[in-house]
Formats: C-alpha cells, sequence, structure tokens
C-alpha cells in the first residue's frame, strides 16, 4: 500500500531527497530536489520507484567547522533559494538583481487586476529589466500564461537574449526570416502563437492583414510593445510611409488592448514625441478612458498615475534617501550613470580636390533640379531626392559618393510625385520616429535615367581617385580624434550614414592607431545576430591574452567599432565601449541622442562619456544643420535636463532650406542669407514655435505626471524584506571573496574602493571549476584568466556579478553547500554544518540555529488558485541551556555572524558542547514551531500589503508552515574565559 504525502513534505527516490509539490497526485509525485530550482522538477511514479519519507538529518557531532561556518552555509542556503517565500515569486529565480527603482513599475502592476502599464523611464534607466520583471512575476503566479513581445526586427534577438539570460524565459522569434521553419512544425489547423507559449515578434511582420488577423486571434494573455510611440499616430498625420506605417501598427494594437482581460505593457522613453494627440491615442491603447481624461486636474493625474510611470536619471540616481521622505539613509541605493557627457565639435576643411568635386556635384544637381521643375511635379521632387542622396553621400565619404553616383535613385520608379517622397524620404532623410533602420544605410541612388549616367560616372571617378588621408581630409582628421581618444584609455564607437563609408574606414584606419587597437565594422551588411556576434569577437581580440596563465595584464587593448546607425537604437554597448564619434552628421539630432545612448548607460563603467561631432565647415551643408538644429537641442537639453525629440517637419524644414540655399548660392554663398529666401524666415519661426512647445509639453508633463502611486516608503519597505530573506551585496560579496579563497582558488582583491576583485579559479576543485565554466565560458576557466567580479549587476561576457542571481554566484554557492551537507566529498569544504567558538563577542554560552522552513502558499490568482511550496532560511539564537533557553531577538543573532574567535578550544570541550545541543533539538521544537507560525502570519501580511489595492487576487490568500523545519547548522558561541587555554586544543579558527 502507498504512502500519501502532503505538499510540502519530504521524500527519498532516486539517492536524493525531495520536497513534495502541489501538482502532485496518488499514483505520481511531482518533486523538486531539497533547495533546487523550478528546473529541476522531476515526476516520480511510486508503483515502479522506491519512495520513502525522510527526514532532514541533523548535523553531525565529528564534522566541526571554523568560526565562519554559519554565515558561509547561511549565505550559499539563501543564494541558492528559487522558491521564495516572499510576494515577489520571481526575485529568486532571476539571474538578475533589480535596482530599488525599478521595483516601483512591478509594485504598480501588482496592485492591478489586469496590468496595463506606460513606462516612459528615460534611455538607459532600464524599461526592459522593468518589463521582464513584471512579465516574470505575472507568470510565476499564474496570471498569465503566455507572452509576447512586439518589436522592431533588429531588437528582437536582444529581446530574446535578455529575456533567457536575465528572466529563464525561452522565447522564440517570429520574424519574416523564422515564420516559414515555425510553420512547418505546426499540427493541421494549429497557429503558432498556440504552439509556442513564449514569442518575440517583429511588429511590422506582424502588421500585415494575413499575420495580424492570426495573432489577434491567439493573442497571449500578456503583450509587452516596445518603442510603443511608433505604434500610435497623431490625429493630424499625413499620409507619408512612416505615418502609414505607423497606423497599421496602431491599428493592431487597438485590436490586441480590446481585450479588457489581456496584459499589455507599452515601453517607450518618449511618450509623448511633441504631438499631444499622439500622447493620448497611446494613454487609450492603456485604457480607453485615458485618452479623454481632464490631466490638468489632481483626480485625472491620480488616476493617470496609476498607469504610467516615466522618470529620468537625476530621479533615480540616487533612490531611497533622505530626501525621498525616509527617516534616514540606510536602504540608499546609488546608480552608475555616468555624471558628464564630454561633447566636442570638431570642424575640418575640404581638400582642394575635394572641394572641386563638391562644387562641380553641386552644379549638376542644380541643374538637374531646374530641368526637372520643367518637366512635372513627379520629375521635380524625383530629383529633389536625388539631389540630397548625391550631396549626402558626397560629404560622407569618396567611398559612399562613388556607390551613389552609380547608383539608381530609389524614387526613379515612382509613378506619382507622392510615391517618389514615400520612397526617397526614408534613404535621404532622418526621421526620429522612424524605427525601420534595417537597409536605411546603403547607400542611396542619384542617377535617374541613362543620359545622366556619363556626367554622374565621371564624378564617381573623381571620388574614388579621392580616396585615402591625402584627398580625404574628414578621414586624416578622424585618425587624430581617434589617436586622441584611445591615448586617454578610451574605446570609442564611430557612426557613420553609409555602408560604404564604415568599410572604408575599417580599411583605412587598419594600422594606423597602433599595434595594440582592434578594429572592426558593423553594418546592415550583417544580420542582427551576426552583428552582436561581430562585437563580441571585437572585444575578445582586444582582450587578447592579458591575465592568461597567472600573469598580471598588462596594458588594455583598445577597440575601435566602425558602425552605421543599424546599431544606433536597441542594442546595449556600454560594456565594451565609452565614447562616440559622428563621423556623418545626421540631420536630425535625436539620431545623435540614439547613438550616445548605446554607451552613455546604465553599467557604463566611465564616470564621462566622451562625444565628438565632425562637421564640414567649408562643404555648405554640415555648418548649418549644426548651427540651426543642434544647437537649439543641446540647449532644451541643458534647460530641461532631458532629450526632447526633433519633430521631423523641423528637421526637414531645416534641410530642405539648406539644400535649396546650397543650389542657388553655390557652397561659398554667405551662409547668414540662409532663411532670406522667400517664405524661410517665416517657416523657421515656425519650427522655432513648434519645438519650444514641444520642449514645454514635455517639461509640464515630467513635473505633472511624476510617479507618485508608489511612495519611496512602500518600496523601501519591500527592499527590506527582499534582503532580510535573500541577502544584501555586501554579504554576497564577503562570501564570494572567503568561499573562493577556502576552495584555493587565487584572489586578487585590489581594495580600491569599488568593491572588485578578480579571481582565478585553476586551483579550486574540479567540480567548481566545471560549474564556472558552463556560466563564464569554458577559455576563460580552462586558461585559468582571471575572472572579473564587479559590484554592478550590468556586466560583460565573462565577468561575474557580485549579486545572488548571477550564475556564477549561484555555483559557488551551490558548491559551498553540496559539500556542506555531503561530508565524503574530497578537498577544501568551506563550511560545516557545526561548529564551536570562543569568543569575547558573548558573556554567556550561546546557540546560532540555522533553519530551514517550508511554506505551503495558496495564491489566488484571475485564473483560480494557485498550490506553491516555497522556502526560506532564518538565523535563530538563545542563550544559556537549551532546556532553559533565552530566546535573542533578530538583530542580535545576526551580529553573531560577526564573531571571530578570541581564544582557543579544546577538542574535547568541542565534541560536547555540540553534543549537547543536538542532542536537545527535541526540547527546541516547540519554539522552531511557534517561529515558523509567526513568518508565516508575517508572510501572508507581506503578499497582501503588496496587493493592497486588488481586494479580489488577497482573497482566499494562504500562508501554512509544513513541519517539521529543516535545522541545519547548529553553532556555539563559548565566552571568554580568563584562564589560559589547555595546551591540548584547536584553535577557533579551526573548531
Amino acid at each position: 500500500m502507498s504512502l500519501t504525502y502532503t505538499a510540502g513534505s519530504l521524500v527519498a527516490a532516486r539517492g536524493r531527497e525531495w520536497v513534495v509539490l502541489p501538482e502532485s497526485a496518488a499514483d505520481m509525485l511531482v518533486l523538486r530536489p531539497l533547495g533546487g530550482s523550478e528546473d529541476d522538477i522531476a515526476a516520480v511514479f511510486p508503483a515502479f520507484e522506491e519512495v520513502r519519507p525522510a527526514e532532514f538529518a541533523a548535523p553531525s557531532p565529528s564534522d566541526v567547522g571554523d568560526q565562519r561556518s554559519a554565515g558561509l552555509l547561511r549565505t550559499a542556503l539563501r543564494i541558492g533559494f528559487r522558491s521564495g517565500a516572499g510576494p515577489f515569486r520571481s526575485l529568486a529565480s532571476i539571474a538578475v538583481e533589480p535596482r530599488a527603482y525599478q521595483l516601483v513599475p512591478l509594485l504598480m502592476a501588482l496592485r492591478q487586476r489586469t496590468v496595463r502599464l506606460l513606462i516612459s523611464d528615460d534611455v538607459g534607466i532600464g524599461k526592459t529589466i522593468e518589463a521582464g520583471l513584471i512579465a516574470k512575476e505575472l507568470l510565476a503566479q499564474g496570471e498569465a500564461t503566455r507572452l509576447t513581445v512586439l518589436c522592431s526586427p533588429s531588437l528582437a534577438e536582444q529581446w530574446q537574449s535578455e529575456l533567457r539570460e536575465k528572466f529563464g524565459i525561452e522565447a522564440e522569434l517570429v520574424l519574416a526570416s523564422t515564420v516559414s521553419r515555425l510553420e512547418r512544425g505546426l499540427d493541421l489547423g494549429q497557429s503558432l502563437f498556440d504552439k509556442h507559449p513564449y514569442t518575440i515578434i517583429s511588429t511590422d511582420f506582424i502588421k500585415s492583414t494575413r499575420h495580424r488577423e492570426d495573432f489577434v486571434r491567439h493573442c497571449p494573455d500578456l503583450v509587452i510593445v516596445d518603442e510603443a510611440h511608433s505604434c500610435v499616430t497623431a490625429d493630424d498625420a499625413g499620409q507619408g510611409a512612416a505615418s502609414g506605417t505607423n497606423q497599421l501598427r496602431h491599428e493592431l494594437l487597438r485590436k490586441v488592448s480590446a481585450d479588457p482581460d489581456r496584459h499589455l505593457l507599452l515601453l517607450t522613453a518618449t511618450p509623448h514625441s511633441g504631438k499631444e494627440s499622439a500622447f493620448r491615442n497611446l494613454l487609450g491603447l492603456v485604457r480607453p478612458e485615458l485618452a479623454s481624461l481632464d490631466l490638468e486636474s489632481p483626480a485625472g493625474r491620480a488616476r493617470l498615475a496609476e498607469h504610467f510611470v516615466a522618470r529620468k536619471r537625476a530621479d533615480v540616481r540616487e533612490y531611497l534617501t533622505k530626501e525621498d521622505g525616509l527617516a534616514d539613509d540606510s536602504l540608499v541605493q546609488r546608480t552608475a550613470f555616468p555624471s558628464d557627457r564630454w561633447t566636442k565639435d570638431e570642424p575640418y576643411k575640404l581638400t582642394p580636390e575635394y572641394r572641386a568635386l563638391l562644387d562641380d556635384a553641386i552644379a549638376y544637381a542644380r541643374d538637374r533640379v531646374a530641368a526637372a521643375g520643367e518637366q512635372g511635379r513627379r520629375e521635380a521632387r524625383i530629383a529633389w531626392w536625388s539631389v540630397i542622396a548625391l550631396l549626402r553621400s558626397m560629404v560622407s565619404s569618396p567611398a559612399a559618393a562613388a556607390q551613389t553616383l552609380k547608383t539608381r535613385s530609389e524614387s526613379a520608379t515612382a509613378r506619382t510625385a507622392q510615391e517618389a517622397d514615400a520612397l526617397g524620404s526614408p534613404v535621404a532623410a532622418d526621421s526620429a520616429d522612424n524605427d525601420r533602420l534595417e537597409g536605411m544605410d546603403v547607400a542611396p541612388g542619384a542617377a535617374e535615367s541613362e543620359e545622366a549616367g556619363a556626367r554622374l560616372l565621371e564624378l564617381s571617378a573623381r571620388a574614388t581617385e579621392l580616396v585615402g588621408p591625402a584627398g580625404d581630409a574628414k578621414l586624416k582628421a578622424l585618425t587624430r580624434h581617434l589617436k586622441g581618444l584611445i591615448a586617454d584609455g578610451y574605446s570609442p564607437i564611430v557612426f557613420c550614414r553609409y555602408i560604404p563609408t564604415a568599410e572604408y574606414l575599417a580599411t583605412q584606419l587598419e594600422g594606423k592607431l597602433g599595434r595594440r587597437t582592434k578594429i572592426a565594422a558593423v553594418t546592415g551588411t550583417l544580420s542582427p545576430q551576426q552583428r552582436l556576434e561581430r562585437i563580441e569577437q571585437l572585444a575578445a581580440e582586444a582582450a587578447g591574452d592579458a591575465g592568461a596563465g597567472g600573469e598580471a595584464p598588462g596594458p588594455a587593448a583598445r577597440r575601435v567599432l566602425i558602425a552605421t546607425d543599424c546599431l544606433s537604437e536597441g542594442v546595449n554597448l556600454q560594456h565594451h565601449f565609452d565614447a562616440v564619434v559622428h563621423y556623418d552628421l545626421a540631420w536630425n539630432p535625436t539620431r545623435h541622442d540614439q547613438r550616445e545612448g548605446r554607451v552613455d548607460r546604465y553599467g557604463q563603467k566611465r564616470d564621462q562619456v566622451r562625444v565628438i561631432t565632425m562637421f564640414g565647415e567649408d562643404n555648405g551643408i554640415d555648418g548649418k544643420v549644426l548651427e540651426v538644429l543642434f544647437m537649439k537641442h543641446r540647449q532644451i537639453m541643458k534647460d530641461l535636463g532631458i532629450s526632447v525629440s526633433v519633430p521631423d517637419e523641423t528637421a526637414s524644414g531645416v534641410t530642405d532650406a539648406v539644400v535649396e540655399w546650397l543650389l542657388l548660392h553655390g557652397r561659398q554663398g554667405s551662409q547668414e542669407s540662409l532663411f532670406d529666401l522667400d517664405g524661410h524666415q517665416e517657416s523657421l519661426d515656425r519650427i522655432e514655435r513648434e519645438w519650444n512647445s514641444a520642449a514645454e509639453r514635455e517639461k509640464t508633463s515630467r513635473s505633472k505626471y511624476a510617479q507618485r502611486a508608489i511612495h519611496p516608503e512602500e518600496v523601501a519597505r519591500e527592499v527590506a524584506a527582499v534582503r532580510a530573506a535573500l541577502g544584501g551585496a555586501e554579504e554576497v560579496r564577503d562570501f564570494a571573496v572567503e568561499a573562493l579563497r577556502d576552495l584555493d582558488a587565487l584572489v586578487r582583491d585590489p581594495a580600491d574602493g569599488t568593491g572588485d576583485f578578480t579571481a582565478q579559479a585553476g586551483g579550486a576543485p574540479a567540480g567548481l571549476r566545471d560549474a564556472l565554466a558552463a556560466t563564464l565560458g569554458g577559455r576563460l576557466v580552462e586558461e585559468d584568466r582571471q575572472i572579473p567580479f564587479r559590484t554592478t549587476p550590468a556586466i560583460g561576457r565573462g565577468e561575474a556579478a557580485l549579486v545572488r542571481t548571477d550564475p556564477a554566484i549561484g555555483a559557488i554557492a551551490s558548491y559551498v553547500l553540496d559539500s556542506a551537507l555531503d561530508a565524503n566529498t574530497p578537498g577544501p569544504r568551506p563550511a560545516r554544518r557545526c561548529g564551536v567558538v570562543t569568543t569575547d563577542a558573548v558573556t554567556v554560552r550561546t546557540t546560532l540555529l540555522l533553519v530551514r522552513y517550508r511554506f505551503h502558499l495558496t495564491l489566488p490568482s484571475r485564473t483560480g488558485e494557485r498550490q506553491l511550496v516555497a522556502e526560506d532560511a532564518r538565523l535563530l539564537a538563545y542563550e544559556g541551556m537549551p532546556s532553559r533557553a533565552r530566546w535573542l531577538d533578530d538583530d542580535a543573532t545576526t551580529a553573531l555572524l560577526a564573531a571571530r574567535a578570541t581564544g582557543n578550544t579544546h577538542e574535547q570541550l568541542v565534541r560536547n558542547q555540540i553534543a549537547r545541543d543536538l542532542g536537545a533539538l527535541p526540547d527546541l521544537a516547540g519554539h522552531l514551531t511557534d517561529y515558523g507560525t509567526r513568518l508565516a502570519s508575517e508572510l501572508d501580511a507581506s503578499h497582501r500589503r503588496v496587493r493592497k489595492a486588488n481586494e479580489e487576487i488577497v482573497r482566499g490568500l494562504k500562508v501554512v508552515p509544513q513541519e517539521p523545519a529543516d535545522v541545519l547548522g547548529v553553532y556555539v558561541y563559548l565566552p571568554q574565559q580568563p584562564a589560559a587555554a589547555s595546551a591540548s586544543t584547536v584553535s577557533g579558527a579551526e573548531a
């Protein structure tokens, strides 16, 4: 007759101990390894396999550790928890430690029955992490069962990587390049959105009629929309290609958001984009009623605050301080954003040969526009875009110019003037709202007909002759700027507009920047995954063999990345690069913000990021674009502390005027007369008014809609609770240093105030080396290279973050815990389950217990009750003998971990003391049970507090302790005696 096991009870099977989970049935047990994660769950059939009740074995008095055993074992245990009992089900199982401010959207989400949020934090603050936290939590609680992320195709693989590596969510990519393969694996009548519960979908791919309707019918119950501002339109939007694309996306999202039970997270750093109606339409996707709210009234703003969070870096650089309304700064968290962005505009002058070529190109362009103007509007627009393509390529590089002059214009095939604008604008302009950067870095064409061929080919041949620093002064100036950055220890990214320019620079710069400088180019010719691989390859080559074989690393090699705007959005480059050079001046300052945002973001180790903007002071274009657009943009940013997107109409109005002036006056005309042309002064005044209006709206928005739904005190309370249950950063760092040293790794701790250190694992046990190789890379461990351990959670490949959820830290903790529980483990064992210490930290005999509690949680959700088994580790301590125990409070108990041996302890005394406490454990069972009941009550209150605004979800919530608790460690602290210790002793460091 088989036994019936309750959820939370312990069983022994397959040579190890397991926790029974609520999904178990009489004929099948669903088990999780004791202390293991959800990934280790197994099903066992008692009819075919031996399963028996198990009790957690008490510590052995013969296996005694030193004074640090209790702290090491406690931290190892807490790091290993993947099923915490607190209200945040996901925090114990993710591979990132969120900043305190990143918990605010999560707290907002947990107070809503159906989560609808617009997350508009500034660039680089961590919107992806905030969305991932909410998604992981909703999935863990059973509030959501399926997930889709809608994003641009260039960001899809990065989203996939972030979800997999940080949150353990394996999502399938649904792109134009993958959908055929995915559909071949479907059953008859099955939708791929049903087959794959977690997907990342290209917004542009899914908006087509065929795929849109299938997606809407089978849409998951949780949807995240990245760059959500590109999915709505203003009420007065025109009929251009970009507007039409946004309208299709808007139509898709309206259908997705129409289901009132669907969770929806909208992410954007620019919710306003300068247009009130577009902002209202965005709010309408969150909740229809928000679109018509009176946002001037306190009640309207309070209603919006439940669904909208928007913070600048200055708001979160220091968080949970007295200035935030807290009593003290004990929980303050400082986030390492670069504090300064050093910016310099660097002019260059064309060589005489290049000036002559540009003058002849302008003359050709003037003739072409004049001739086309007599042929009709269609021909005029085709000529206009061809001329812009010609001029932009000409000032980019000889390589881009030569390519453009030989290539047919994209707009030449247009049948109407409107179609010519739709074809020509994306490849010639730099729209702030154009998130379709794929394919936009190809060199545009200038040829419109066979008749123009001979003249353009002659200009192309002359451009080719100017390749190299002798004919290209811009290239020569870049080389000088890069050498200066490299000499100051920077690794820059050089951004270009066109593929031929990027490839030209990579070829020309090779060998010109020093022997230890590595150079690579990344353009739209590579797939998004290949781009990331190229960047990682460059970083690895620059690292070289520094620090291999135990040698101290020499001067770090510099790396220079040449890139087009295919990398200007979404890709995080702050781990490898710390400076930006704008080789080609974009025609919209927002594009420069996007480029600089790749390195100036959270996780950047440099306190100062450098930015160099190159411009031609005599090419007739760059100087005025810089003066009119960029100077104004910088002034607004200085005044507001944030970047305000430049309206497309503003940017195109300025650049159109520049080109018209250039065609009329030539390169050497007086640029002061730029807006003296008929109608242009009025146009400039209008542009100025529109931009100032957009800036004022953004300023008002930031103050009016500041996040007030969650008070910092509420965040502080939850942060304190999480740290109490899971540990904090200092505890993790101390654990890692001590454990690695005890495990014979070579630790170098510079004590430079950063908290960072390095370790070589060559001397560590094979089991630990294998575990570290699996998380950090085999080559790093096999070649005994130095492994950097960083205090910041934002790390690069081959580095470990000193946070409990980092995989490398988890590997160390797992080894320490397993070796403590298995006395037969060969090699060093840093932690033991027993210890006796003679110390002046106590005045009476004191015993410290490390106890593991298990709880049976009943969590109501929209989809029904969810039964879970969770774990928690606590320290309990008492003075005196077990039969007359005087229990200490939490602070006094925790303080015992810092006690150090001040005297020796006799071997026989050690055995006697441990045996006495182990024998008396049954006498302590009542107190341990009472403590577990109190802890369950506190956890119940915590769950209710976090969800206080959602009565439906807390109704039926239960937290029940599973008896008996597991005593993992027993440590006795004896007071220092004045008499000298006996000669036959063991030191406190060994007892």
